[in-house]
Formats: C-alpha cells, structure tokens, sequence
C-alpha cells in the first residue's frame, strides 16, 4: 500500500527550540486543516487591519480556517514540489504564496467565497508610510473643527495656524500630502484628526486547489509556470 504523503517527514530549518516547535505545530495543523477541508484558497491583502481581519475571520470560522504568517513555513506544509507535496496539486499553491498573502481552507461553495472576498473592503485611517490616495489640501482660513486648545499641537504639526479671537485659523493653503507619495507622521496624524479615512483594507483572492482542480485567479511573482487545471 503506498504511504501517504501527508505522513511524510518536514525537515525546518535550524531555530531555537521554541521556534522550531512552534513551527511544526503551524505545518501539523495547515496539514490537518487540508484533511478537514474541501478546498483552499490564496489570498493577498492590502492595508491590513488586524482587528478588521479577525471580525471577518470569526464570520467564517464555522466553515473556514485561516492561516497567516511566514509564506516559506505555510510553503513547506503543503509541499513546494510533487515529491513533497502532502495531496497532489497542492504545490502549486505554494508557487502562488509570495508577499502579504495567506491561506484559506474552507468548505463553503467557490462561488460563496468569491463573493465574499469580492466584495470585502473597510475603511480606515491611513498609517505612517503608507501611500497617499489623494491630495488633501486645507484653505486658508477659520478651521473651526478645531478647539483653541488643539492650537499648539497643530503647530508642531507643522501647520500655519494662529488663535484669532479664540478660533484656530489658518494663515495660509496647507498641503496635508500629495497623492502617489508617503504619507509623514505629520500627515498621518493630521488626516485622523480630520477624520480622513483613506485607507482601504482589501482582500484578494490569488488562486483556488480543491482536489483535482487548481485555478489561479491574479499572476503574481514568479508564477508564469503555474497554470490551471
């Protein structure tokens, strides 16, 4: 009777011994996850929020089972090759796992999970570093949202402000950033307190393995060679 493959061995490489145990405990249970489930999915995400994630991850979690973490850790417990690859097919999943990207096995309908993933996306505070989307530009003038009190904060922002009779103005246009380019510590700050939500958390589907079939749904890195099936 031929072995299994998911019983085979997982060589990880060298860590200290916590590291290593908590790795193999990660590769045992991605290979369990792939015995429990019918199908799973790669998906990439931009802007992510944890706490968004885990809302929309305990949505799922009757049907679903989702894995984020290192790519080369989920890589090995699925296998990067035929040889190694724990159900046939499942290798060419790993191709697909490059960059913010992570694993969900699920037993609910392709067409469910499309749609879920499709139409997923929250909205929230930009962070230090991340891109502009827009230009956002504040006129000269009374800014009246703000109290006399925030006057001394907004000028270490680095904005031209002044108290006149008590009301916090603008002396001159001011630039909060410029579209295309990092977002400052200054201007991330500034866009929260104008309550300026200009990031977009969004998930998106990469490619999809159920047994005897592997879709890929956007190329990414490195994967000219994988095709569907």
């Amino acid at each position: 009777m031929p072995k299994s493959k998911r019983d085979r061995p997982v060589t990880l490489s060298k860590t200290k011994r916590k590291g290593r145990e908590h790795k193999e405990a990660v590769v045992n249970t991605i290979k369990q996850a792939a015995e429990d489930y019918n199908s799973v999915y790669v998906f990439s995400f931009e802007n992510m929020r944890n706490l968004k994630f885990k809302e929309f991850r305990d949505q799922l979690k009757s049907t679903s089972r989702f894995f984020l973490g290192s790519n080369k850790v989920m890589q090995i417990a699925l296998g990067r090759s035929e040889s190694d690859e724990i159900k046939n097919g499942l290798h060419k999943v790993s191709e697909v796992l490059h960059g913010n990207a992570g694993l969900c096995f699920t037993n609910l309908p392709k067409e469910e999970v499309e749609r879920l993933f499709n139409e997923y996306e929250e909205y929230d505070f930009a962070r230090t570093g991340s891109i502009a989307t827009e230009k956002v530009e504040l006129q000269e003038g009374p800014l009246e949202q703000f109290s006399h009190e925030m006057e001394p904060f907004l000028r270490k922002q680095g904005m031209p402000v002044r108290l006149n009779k008590g009301v916090v103005e603008l002396v001159a246009d001011y630039v909060v950033c410029e579209e295309g380019k990092p977002l400052s510590p200054e201007s991330a700050r500034i866009l929260r307190l104008l309550g300026s939500k200009t990031a977009t958390f969004r998930l998106h589907l990469s490619c999809r393995w159920s047994p005897g079939e592997f879709e890929l749904y956007v190329p990414g890195p490195g994967d000219s060679g994988v095709e569907s099936s």
